[in-house]
């Protein structure tokens, strides 16, 4: 036994213990946080049990063989038969083992045990069995209880026969010595790694461990499994470790103790080296025990299956990662190209899953609506899932899809003309002021329909959201009053959370509704009321009659009597007032306006310039010195001011423009990077001596840094009135038209 890593934890918010196991539950489901080479783990049984007791090592002197044996393997056993495993509640209420004893805690354990079991006995689980359902309600691969049953006692038997002591008192851990007559309560859960699959790691099979978490003692053992010739699951010593949690008076400390480490190994994957253990995960360990919990978030991927989830990946990686090459659009390429393709990923394994629920092989359609780029509409297009993306405005990427993907070009305005009866899913992947509409638009176009939007943008029914509840996030708000939305509009909501590189990336679910079709007519006069509450206007109904498909048995037509009829979508033309569930509703413009002040006139940017800095010297003329160069010692870089300062001082036409323009003052002055500094709402005048670009950034950027030298004249050798700060060989921009290059050319992707 080798300790590879101890590490003190502070812990002033009185976290500890509670906190440590919160951390341990991290690792044990969600190990991919601080693994990034894996993709996540698979839950598949959970029980209560108990380690022999550590003095049954080794028969007495007088104890008959046989009879030892015989008791050696009921005490082994005694957990599985004793009733109701139970999982443990932390202080703060939620699942996973119970804390160990702190210092000023009473040694009283023992008496409270039969109190514990009993109240066990009316927990939901049965004697032996896994989980109804994990937190996040993973089910996958599921191994029989009695597998596990069997699998621990015949570990159990092992532990108390021939040389295995000393894994037996690894596992019990420092409190047996002070209680070596207390049988150990465990809560032992088998569990599937599933590696990330690359064509740069071989290792791509999945491995299962038994983790073993001894609460009184504050150990969490984790042992590798392996299969034998028979393909029966054994321990394999070689790479067993601890994470262990000790206190020594009023300190606390987190160790990480590896069992065999001459044996120990590396696979870099599944099993990194000791020192990883021991360095990087030790630090997350103590860092995750002592910190807030609870973002209110859900688990990554906890509606499908992980592995499935990691194979169609990574399939679709390999097949579309060539488009990052071809993109067209000024969007950054890989970010959507993978974003696209993990969404793409998860409803292809989503839809897979529902398929197979309901025992029908035909491949679900769908509307993407605000579809953006296209990109997803292609993927899934071509994995052969029927369907279409409509958005109001054409993307120069939509012509390099082919004929696979249908993308129209037009805007959606909720009403009766924009149902889609015929279309198992509407999708909103950030469909901005659509977002709120898609779970009515689907619980209107027929009972069959579902939904997957992803929020980014916060819009309401009509307009901008704004914020009721300042105790949340407003991103957790939003998501509140989505799920709300689709919840009155008769759906069973659920929430998940996509791995896709985006700040944004919970979705939110609607696959089955919470009434029967043939009270859809009651259930869409409340979808009405809550709509026109939101607006604070007068109802103006929703559609004349019950929508088409609210039977489960109605026909999937148009409103034309054809699929995919031009009455389906409503193209911004002008039709009868009554047919839009709200007035005040507005697409967005087909043409985007640029509010980010780069459109606004040069002159007119230069006046504001001039007018900030004289403010900043303190109203000294702008005009250049005669010296080429101001003094070091003597440059004047003026105060600092806040926006609300720098503002008061500008006439009211100037703010009014600025007004229009996205950001405003600030955003005008950030862009005149070379001139100002922005930081924490105060107006700096950039002193050029400070900066150390070539040093700070990376070889990219260092790059584009070095082309750019010298294509831009010097606004401080022009305008300051000690001219510039830096000699004309250090100074980045031009001192004069003579020392101008012309700027790089810009390569055109084609």
């Amino acid at each position: 036994m080798a300790e590879v890593g101890r590490v003190a934890v502070r812990d002033p918010g009185a976290l500890l213990p509670g906190g440590f196991w919160e951390a341990v539950a991290v690792w044990l489901e969600r190990p991919q946080v601080a693994n990034k080479r894996l993709c996540g783990v698979c839950l598949e049984a959970r029980r209560s049990a108990a380690l022999p007791r550590t003095d049954a090592c080794g028969p007495s002197p007088s104890a008959d063989p046989g009879q030892e044996e015989e008791e050696e393997r009921v005490a082994a056993a005694s957990s599985l038969e004793e009733g109701p495993g139970h999982c443990h509640r932390s202080p703060e209420g939620g699942p996973g083992p119970r804390p160990s004893a702190g210092p000023e805690e009473p040694q009283n354990r023992r008496q409270q045990g039969q109190d514990e079991r009993e109240a066990a006995a009316a927990a939901p689980l049965l004697a032996g069995a896994p989980r109804p359902s994990s937190k996040d309600g993973r089910r996958e691969d599921d191994v029989p209880a009695s597998d596990l049953d069997s699998l621990w006692d015949g570990f159990s038997r092992s532990l108390v026969g021939g040389d295995n002591g000393e894994m037996l008192a690894f596992l019990a851990g420092p409190g047996a010595a002070v209680q070596p007559e207390a049988q150990h309560e465990l809560d032992v859960v088998l569990r599937t790694i599933i590696p990330k699959r690359s064509p740069y790691c071989p290792l791509a099979a999945p491995r299962r461990e038994l983790v073993v978490q001894d609460v009184l003692n504050g150990t969490a053992t984790f042992l590798p499994l392996e299969e034998d010739d028979q393909g029966n699951l054994k321990v394999k010593t070689g790479n067993v470790y601890q994470i262990q949690l000790s206190t020594d008076k009023e300190a606390w400390f987190i160790s990480v103790l590896i069992f065999c480490p001459e044996r120990w190994h590396s696979d870099g994957i599944v099993y990194p080296k000791p020192t990883w253990l021991g360095q990087e995960l030790l630090a997350r360990l103590a860092r995750w025990s002592v910190e807030s919990k609870g973002s209110g978030f859900q688990s990554t991927l906890s509606l499908i299956p992980i592995l499935k989830y990691s194979q169609a990946y990574q399939e679709l990686k390999e097949k579309y990662q060539d488009m990052v090459k071809v993109w067209p659009e000024v969007t950054d390429p890989e970010k959507f190209v993978y974003e696209d393709v993990a969404i793409a990923a998860y409803l292809l394994v989503l839809w897979e899953e529902e398929r197979a629920a309901q025992g029908v092989t035909a491949k679900q359609s769908f509307v993407d609506l605000g579809c953006g780029n296209g990109l997803l509409v292609h993927i899934l297009s071509r994995e052969g899932h029927p369907g279409r993306g409509v958005d109001v405005r054409r993307r120069k990427i939509w012509d390099l899809y082919g004929p696979e993907a249908c993308l129209e070009e037009g805007a959606i305005t909720p009403s009766d003309k924009t149902l889609f009866p015929d279309v198992d899913w509407l999708i909103g992947n950030h469909s901005d002021e659509l977002t709120p509409w898609i779970p009515v638009i689907a619980a209107r176009s027929s009972y069959r329909c579902r939904f997957f939007v992803l929020p980014c943008c916060f819009f309401d029914f009509v307009g901008r959201y704004c914020r009721r509840q300042s105790e949340k996030t407003q991103y957790r708000e939003y998501l509140d009053f989505i799920r709300e939305v689709g919840s009155t509009c008769g759906f069973r909501v659920e929430e998940d959370c996509l791995r896709i590189p985006s700040t944004k990336r919970v979705c939110l679910i609607g696959r089955s509704r919470t009434y029967r079709p043939a009270t859809e007519a009651c259930v869409d006069a409340q979808r009405t009321q809550y709509i026109n509450s939101r607006h604070g206007s007068p109802p103006v109904g929703g559609p004349a009659s019950a929508p088409p498909g609210a039977d489960a048995g109605s026909s999937d037509h148009g409103p034309d009597g054809h699929p995919d009829g031009p009455g389906v979508l409503d193209w911004g033309a002008g039709h009868a007032p009554g047919g839009r569930w709200l007035p005040g509703f507005h697409p967005r413009e087909k043409a985007e306006r640029v509010r980010n002040c780069a459109s606004l006139p040069r002159e007119f940017i230069d006046r504001v310039v001039l007018q900030v800095a004289s403010l900043l010297l303190g109203g000294r003329p702008l005009k250049p010195s005669t010296s080429l160069s101001g003094g070091l010692k003597t440059w004047n870089r003026g105060e600092s001011l806040s926006l609300a300062e720098v503002a008061g001082e500008l006439d009211r036409e100037t703010l009014q423009r600025l007004k229009q323009e996205c950001g405003g003052l600030q955003t005008l002055l950030r862009n005149s990077h070379q001139v100002f500094k922005v930081l924490h709402g105060r107006v700096h005048i950039r002193d050029w001596r400070e900066e150390r670009l070539q040093e700070r950034h990376p070889e990219a950027k260092r790059r584009l840094f070095s082309e750019a030298f010298k294509t831009r004249l010097c606004w401080f050798f022009t305008h300051h009135p000690d001219g510039c700060a830096l000699p004309a060989q250090r100074c980045p921009f031009a001192h004069g038209p003579g020392e101008l290059r012309p700027p790089p050319s810009t390569k055109k992707k084609k």
